[in-house]
This record gives C-alpha cells, structure tokens and sequence, in this order.
C-alpha cells in the first residue's frame, strides 16, 4: 500500500503524520511519501517580457528557465525542515523511516498538485490534516481539503482534524 501524506507547517498536519505513523507502524507492507508543496513561483519568474530577436528570445528563455530552477532549490532548501519534521514524528511513532519518501510539489493549485503525486506515485491513499476553515469556506468548498474530497476519484481520503 502506497500512503501520499501531505505536509506544512500546521497543527492539524502534524496530528496526521502522528496518526498514519501509530495506525501503521506495524504494517510492514505500506510505502508513505511525504509531500510539501512549495508556496507559488513569483510573477516575475513565470515569463520574461519577450523579444522580436529569436536568438534574444532563446536567451531570455534560457535565464529564466536557469532563474526558476534557482527559486525552486533555494526554497526547497528553506522548506526541507517541514519534510525533516514530518519524518522525525513519523520515527518517534515508531513507524519504520526506511519506507518513508520525501517529495515537494510546486504548483499555484495545492490541491492539484497533491492529486498529481497521488497519480504519478501510484498511492492508493492521500492522507491531510484538516486546516481550520471558515463556515462560508466550508459551505462553497474552498480549502485544499474540500477541494481533494471533490476531487480525488478512485483514492481514498484520510483527513485529521
């Protein structure tokens, strides 16, 4: 069984790390993929102004292909103690780490990129900690997990609250 367990910086995710590792920890044949999905590339990395010129073009193409790859290491860099966390709650549950992957996500949509790992992972399961949202939210479906609940056909859904 393949578990994509998504993570930030909140309550209600660490309680869902602590969970999946006390309710699996003595099941030797589940996988779980820690999954943080960076915050939104900024405006000004997502196209440069453009050029008649093909060759300016290409250069420009170029640096900002080398400019994005720079934002996305650095702030991988920044947000790997999220992913370290997560794993050390994970071990002291007593779940076994050497079955534990870590992964990031980059995309403006949260909730479309946790679906697209679930997919490209091959995980029968995507697990998250509820974040504390408003009633009018609630009513129009507007957070991430609401969003993974309407979403996420032929997976099932663990949400911790």
């Amino acid at each position: 069984m393949r578990i994509l367990l998504a993570v930030d910086e909140s309550e209600n995710s660490r309680r869902a790390v602590e969970y999946v590792g006390s309710l699996l920890r003595r099941t030797p044949d589940v996988a779980v993929t820690l999954f943080h999905v960076l915050k939104p590339m900024p405006r000004g990395l997502l196209e440069h102004g453009g050029s008649e010129n093909p060759a300016a073009e290409a250069r420009l193409g170029a640096q900002l292909r080398t400019d994005q790859e720079a934002w996305i290491r650095k702030e991988r860099e920044a947000e790997c103690p999220v992913l370290k966390k997560a794993c050390e709650t994970l071990d002291r549950s007593g779940f076994d780490t050497s079955r534990v992957a870590l992964k990031f996500g980059h995309e403006d949509d949260v909730a479309a990129s946790i679906l697209e790992e679930a997919r490209t992972g091959r995980h029968e399961t995507i697990a998250v900690g509820r974040h504390g949202t408003s009633r009018m939210k609630r009513i129009f479906g507007g957070g991430v997990t609401d969003q993974l609940l309407r979403d996420a056909q032929g997976f099932a859904i663990w949400v911790v609250e």
